[in-house]
């Protein structure tokens, strides 16, 4: 069992210092409180004068923080709701594989390839659309890539044509990332250190159960109406889903609101009020530039980017293959029909529900515990100690759900399994993403992208190679191989992150 008892990363001075807001990040410089120009500072550059752009205080009623629960929230479960439409879309051709595969004359590996194609779009994705969304805002860059979404999705099954299909389901993918590149980020707009864990489960509610839910609704649908309307369907209610949140959600990223404060200031006053990061970066170009490149910077120079790239990244392939074949062994192994056997996906899902939901209350507990215990301080190292069940539970699911299999044993027992796997998967994910989104603050969601990287490039691949992995090793040695490798790279991490944390963040950390 891990020790989060010796050398505890709290002796560390760097540590000591709060994680940066922006209702915490009050301007050095003072100006006239009774001013009409209140939300301007004065700030000496080299001599000159510069209005510089901040809040006006922790209580300013246009910071996101402060908005009312109900706008938070509503804004939070439209989200949540879009997050259940990109993963839904992600696994909800499984049970149709075989038809597909028919009516497009193309093998079961082109098949999966498919399916899977899906997902190799959200490793590219999230590079642009995190990005370009603390640049222009979260609100806009969602509505156009849920657009962007709709108009591919609804073209995939268009004269079920392979070529179609391909390039639908990849340039939709584009659109679907988005749930993944900025709805963490989101929440830590509107939500403090204290709340992230709980604003995290609810956002990922829906996606996490959409993975699990795709299949179990594509079984029904493609039965009763056809394989082509499973893409159809979901294309007509995100078109419903966008038109609501363009009606009533309201930006929520703190630069971009500052921004449009500046430009109001300057219109009014005539002076040249602008915010820190207009005035490291006036023009538009530069803007982009260091937008768009930092994520890539990130990956390449930020060691605690790769660690967790590489826990979350294998993780969740497994978790992929689990969805991408669980369909097809009910009806292989057990002779179950399409329908029937993806009423077994209600295994995965309840195991996904119930890990990041009890996760992410419970993440917040122990972060202000820690954060009481030693006076005010905050890291991100307070998420590490809930990382830990679930990086134990598991492979724990993976052993249980591959032996019952092998072992032809009652279907309770491999739901279990699978509940388990999909739980544990879950749980320690949302640990590590509140780490991420605690580390790297005002630029989550390049961080988010960055780390991505690695998580959807694996999610591509490892379907792919499953169907000869289980064919040849059966799925008692297979799902055991995949549980072995997850212990050797898991298992130290804890440990490593909670000894040694704040040492590796330091290392190619962003100004």
């Amino acid at each position: 069992m891990t020790s989060f008892n010796k050398k505890s990363p709290l002796e560390s001075k760097e540590l000591s210092q709060p994680i940066p807001s922006p209702t915490r990040e009050r301007s050095k410089h003072t100006g006239n409180a009774n001013d009409p120009e209140k939300a301007i500072s004065t700030a000496v550059n080299g001599g000159d004068d510069d209005e510089l752009v901040t809040w006006d205080g922790e209580d300013d009623p246009e910071s996101p923080y402060i908005w009312s629960n109900s706008r938070k929230y509503s804004m939070t479960a439209l989200m949540s709701l879009g997050g259940l439409v990109s993963t839904s879309s992600a696994s909800l051709m499984a049970p149709a594989l075989n038809e597909i595969s028919m009516d497009l004359g193309i093998s079961d590996t082109e098949t999966q390839l498919t399916m899977s194609i899906y997902l190799l779009a959200f490793v590219f994705g999230p590079m642009i659309i995190g990005p370009l969304s603390e640049l222009y805002g979260r609100k806009k860059i969602w509505i156009f890539c849920h657009a962007w979404y709709i108009a591919w999705n609804a073209l995939a099954p268009v004269g079920k044509s392979s070529g179609m299909m391909v390039a639908g389901r990849f340039l939709s993918g584009f659109g679907g990332s988005v749930s993944i590149s900025i709805s963490g980020p989101t929440m830590a707009d509107m939500f403090k250190a204290d709340q992230r864990g709980k604003s995290y489960a609810l956002v990922t509610f829906a996606p996490y159960l959409g993975a699990a839910i795709g299949p179990l609704v594509g079984g029904a649908l493609s039965e009763a109406a056809g394989w082509p309307w499973l893409f159809w369907v979901v294309s007509i209610f995100d078109s419903i889903l966008i038109t609501i949140f363009a009606i009533f959600t309201h930006e929520p990223y703190g630069p971009v609101l500052l921004a449009r404060k500046s430009k109001q200031l300057r219109q009014a006053t005539g002076r040249d009020c602008r915010t820190k990061f207009e005035r490291s970066h006036p023009k538009l170009s530069q803007k982009l530039k260091v937008s768009m490149m930092r994520p890539i910077k990130l990956f390449f120079t930020s060691p605690i980017i790769l660690i967790l790239g590489l826990l979350t990244s294998y993780s969740f392939a497994v978790y992929v293959i689990a969805l991408t074949t669980f369909s097809t062994m009910w009806q292989e192994d057990y002779g179950l029909s399409k329908t029937k056997s993806s009423l077994h996906y209600i295994a995965i899902a309840l195991g996904s529900t119930i890990g990041s939901q009890a996760t992410g209350p419970l993440i917040d507990i122990v972060w202000a515990r820690l954060k009481a215990k030693n006076d005010g301080a905050t890291a991100p190292e307070y998420r590490v100690p809930m990382m830990v069940p679930g990086i134990i539970t598991m492979p724990l699911g993976l052993f249980l759900y591959g032996w019952a299999v092998e072992k032809h044993l009652h279907w309770i027992v491999v739901d279990v399994g699978a509940a388990l796997m999909s739980g544990g998967m879950m749980s320690s994910s949302s640990a590590m993403f509140s780490y991420l989104i605690d580390e790297f603050a005002q630029h989550s969601a390049s961080s988010n992208a960055a780390c991505r990287i690695l998580s959807n490039s694996f999610a591509f691949g490892f379907p792919i190679f499953a169907p000869s992995l289980y064919e040849k090793l059966g799925y008692g040695w297979g799902n055991s191989m995949l549980a072995f490798m997850y212990i050797g790279l898991a298992f130290p991490a804890p440990w490593i992150l909670w000894r040694w944390g704040s040492k590796i963040r330091a290392i190619g950390r962003l100004e």
